[in-house]
């Protein structure tokens, strides 16, 4: 594999979009996860609507293209997601890179799919959805169980 079929036009495009994810003190759920493989980081800020769905998120990310990329992803398809439902996809999303699953079902998400092909860049493929759970469990779990 070459880096130029990784880092497309498309996937510099989608990282770049991350800017409109700004992080700021209104969104009183944080979570930040680390890639062990690659070292990059990633924090989530959230806020939640009274249904306890994703109403708002932010995002400051220290990430590779391909990472960045996937968290512009999360971030343009967690809106009105249940904890139940983040949480889902990020197993079905392990289960994919691991190549024991199929596509999971996120908006975009076959942007990312050259990336599989590279076990170092699936740490940060998942900073997203990681940071995301964190930010739910540090809300005390009530959020992060609401059903789909």
């Amino acid at each position: 594999m070459n880096a130029a079929r990784l880092y497309t036009p498309q996937v510099l495009a989608s990282a770049v979009s991350l800017a409109r994810y700004p992080m700021t003190d209104a969104l009183p759920l944080r979570g930040s996860a680390r890639s062990a493989s690659c070292g990059s980081t990633l924090e989530i800020g959230l806020a939640l609507n009274g249904a306890g769905r994703v109403e708002t998120i932010g995002v400051s990310a220290q990430a590779c293209a391909i990472g960045q990329a996937a968290a512009a992803l999360f971030a343009e398809g967690a809106s009105g997601r249940a904890g139940a439902q983040l949480a889902a996809t990020a197993d079905d999303m392990r289960a994919w890179l691991a190549g024991q699953g199929g596509m999971p079902d996120w908006p975009g998400i076959e942007l990312i799919e050259p990336a599989r092909a590279y076990p170092a860049r699936h740490g940060a493929i998942m900073l997203a959805w990681d940071a995301a759970l964190r930010a739910l469990e540090n809300a005390g779990g009530s959020a992060a169980g609401q059903q789909a």
